[in-house]
């Protein structure tokens, strides 16, 4: 940012950690509601071969406590005492750090300082390893086969019944938004194989107000505001920040011109979910921005983008179609012999009733 009231930014990237999910804990299940409640443990592991770089590659950035503080500590005496332990910390509105700090976190030397009780270790997702983040409760389907594992309760749900049909909406439950979204059909897909229908995520998930009466609580601004692609979820997490579509995506001008260097599109940056709709299996493919409000002006700073991919390998995708896709195929192939062959008989004892009729 030189000479200039824009920020300027650059995507690097992908760096890329496969998501450990360890087997489901505490489960318990409820006879008289027919749920099964669990938590599940968090885990990821940085994988090189699908990085362009290391852990240790350094990234400026925005630095979250120097923005956080004055949001957490309003008192203005307070603000004024922030300035000298600023200085005395040699910290600045923006910092470099390596990846692997920025994800999982480091001690940092401004908050060290602050003569109150705020936590000093600073980081995206720290605490993550070997943690939780609440109780997922889902319906075992005994009463109701298509209520069965819907979920309930959870923190990430997207767990669906078996036999979707492309009129359903999907419901999903996500930590990182705060809230509950959905999803609607858009196109039937073939994943390896496979038949699959995708869900995209509609546009007005992250519209204003006036648009979606249901991100009212998402937006800490006038109902009236132009502003639109952003959701405010400050008083979920406790600090100012903002989740949007990656690279402000369908987002007002008023959020992304001020930032240069994004670069928009649908094809990349979109968000959807894939379904096997007989026994139910989901791809999902979940990309957002997390951002910070900081500096003078009021500009949304761009953090980072995520995009959450999981998909089937081909060692499964093989054992699914011949166990599920290849035996689906042949009872619809006899389904179509038994009818043809119904139809067939019927019209022979037709031909013969009428001879017999003649005779």
């Amino acid at each position: 940012m030189v000479n200039s009231s824009n920020i300027k930014v650059k995507q690097r990237g992908p760096y890329t950690y496969r998501v450990h999910y360890l087997a489901k804990e505490n489960i318990t299940q409820d006879p008289e509601d027919h749920t099964v409640s669990y938590v599940k443990l968090n885990g990821a592991i940085f994988e090189p071969s699908l990085s362009v770089g290391t852990e240790n590659d350094t990234f400026t950035v925005l630095n979250p406590a120097v923005v956080v503080a004055p949001y957490i500590f309003q008192n203005a005496s307070i603000q004024k005492s922030f300035n000298l332990l600023l200085k005395e910390s040699n910290s600045s509105m923006f910092q470099t750090r390596t990846l692997k700090e920025i994800l999982w976190g480091y001690k940092d030397p401004f908050l060290t300082l602050v003569p109150y009780p705020v936590p000093t270790t600073v980081g995206v997702y720290y605490p993550y390893n070997n943690t939780v983040d609440g109780v997922y409760k889902v319906f075992n389907g005994k009463d109701n086969i298509i209520s069965g594992y819907s979920v309930c309760v959870c923190v990430y749900g997207a767990s669906f019944p078996p036999f979707i049909e492309k009129s359903r909406v999907l419901y999903i439950f996500s930590s990182a938004l705060c809230r509950s979204f959905y999803v609607v059909f858009e196109s039937d897909v073939d994943l390896k194989g496979i038949p699959v229908y995708r869900f995209i995520l509609p546009s007005k998930t992250f519209a204003s107000p006036t648009q979606n009466p249901d991100n009212h609580c998402f937006y800490n601004i006038s109902n009236n505001s132009p502003f639109y692609g952003i959701l405010d979820v400050s008083q979920c997490r406790g600090i100012p920040v903002y989740i949007s579509r990656p690279h402000f995506l369908h987002a007002s001008p008023d959020v992304s011109e001020p930032i240069e260097g994004l670069n928009p599109n649908e094809e990349e940056h979109g968000t959807y979910l894939d379904v096997e709709p007989v026994i139910y299996i989901y791809i999902i493919f979940n990309v957002y921005y997390r951002a910070l409000k900081g500096l003078k002006k009021n500009y949304v700073v761009p953090i980072f983008w995520l995009n959450e991919t999981g998909t089937i390998g081909d060692e499964k995708a093989e054992m699914f179609r011949h166990q599920v896709t290849g035996k689906i195929k042949l009872l619809s192939l006899l389904q179509i012999s038994f009818v043809s062959i119904g139809v067939m008989m019927f019209g022979a004892f037709m031909i013969l009733l009428c001879m017999q009729i003649k005779r």
